[in-house]
């Protein structure tokens, strides 16, 4: 900024403040640039999450050493569903209800979802590995996964490790890994050591209880479905329907078996699946609160 004074003489002239453009212009670029680079150092508070993938190191040790000792490991798959049901409606209906059931419970954190399952034979390609899209891995490779994922877990501390299956051909899979670690943890020296569970209830509760509601209200079992059925799709409606594709059914043709669909999803809502997630989610955290309690 420079001052220059008027050259006038006459007496008790007044004087004129003049501003140079140029500093103040370069004064405005420094302070904005400052603006720009300068990083705002807020604290930022400790997750809340329940998701393991979504806290920091610290802060799940933090969680595990104030009681958080119970872990739900969700398993999907990628498998075909038909047409109008993507595929991979498993993985995200096991990650958001395994977050549901962990948030009512309470002190329960939730693994990431085990996304790579047994589909059938690869070559000749069998069940759903007929169709494009799936993807299938060997059970023993399957159950390894499992077993790691398990013992890393109780590595940092947990010691109820349950495996919550969204597909109905790997629960004897589940089983087997459950019955083989504890065996393993059986023989530990520490008298408190982990356990791990196959909860069965989570699958089992959609082919009983939530196929007799919706035969409650006037669905057939052929419409229902063993697959990509209305049960299927009303599931999916409800927990992410950006993953059916509603329009292209609701005017589209049919499909059939021939085109991997086993029921009718055309009458399918999301108030449906809202009765069969309420179930899965209620009877799981039911059921789980029992083998705590039992162990306790």
């Amino acid at each position: 900024m420079t001052l220059q004074f008027s050259q006038r003489t006459a007496p008790c002239a007044p004087f004129t403040l003049r501003l140079s453009r140029k500093p103040l212009v370069s004064l405005f670029a420094l302070t904005f640039s400052y603006l720009l680079v300068t990083p705002v150092m807020a604290a930022a508070p400790a997750s809340s999450s329940v998701m393991l993938e979504e806290l920091t190191s610290t802060e799940l040790r933090s969680r595990i050493d104030h009681g958080a000792t119970t872990v739900l490991v969700p398993i999907g798959g990628v498998e075909q569903s038909g047409p109008y049901i993507a595929l991979g409606k498993h993985n995200v209906r096991a990650g958001m209800l395994a977050k549901q059931i962990a948030q009512k419970l309470g002190n329960t954190i939730v693994a990431p979802v085990v996304s790579y399952v047994p589909e059938g034979a690869i070559s000749p390609p069998a069940g759903h590995m007929r169709f494009a899209g799936t993807i299938s891995i060997p059970p023993a490779a399957f159950e390894a996964v499992l077993e790691g994922a398990a013992a890393s877990l109780r590595q940092h501390g947990f010691r109820d490790i349950i495996f919550l299956g969204d597909h109905g051909g790997y629960q004897k899979n589940e089983q087997n890994v459950a019955n083989k670690l504890n065996r393993a943890w059986g023989k530990a020296s520490s008298a408190k050591d982990a356990r791990a569970y196959a909860l069965l209830d989570y699958y089992d509760i959609t082919q009983s209880a939530y196929v007799a509601e919706l035969q409650k209200r006037g669905h057939s079992s052929a419409e229902i479905g063993l697959h990509a059925g209305l049960a299927d799709a009303a599931l999916m409606l409800a927990t992410d329907p950006s993953l059916v594709r509603s329009e292209a059914m609701a005017h589209g043709p049919k499909p059939g078996v021939a085109d991997g669909v086993r029921g009718d999803a055309t009458r399918a809502t999301a108030e449906l699946g809202q009765i069969g997630i309420k179930l899965q989610v209620d009877t799981s955290v039911a059921a789980i609160r029992q083998l705590l309690q039992r162990n306790q």
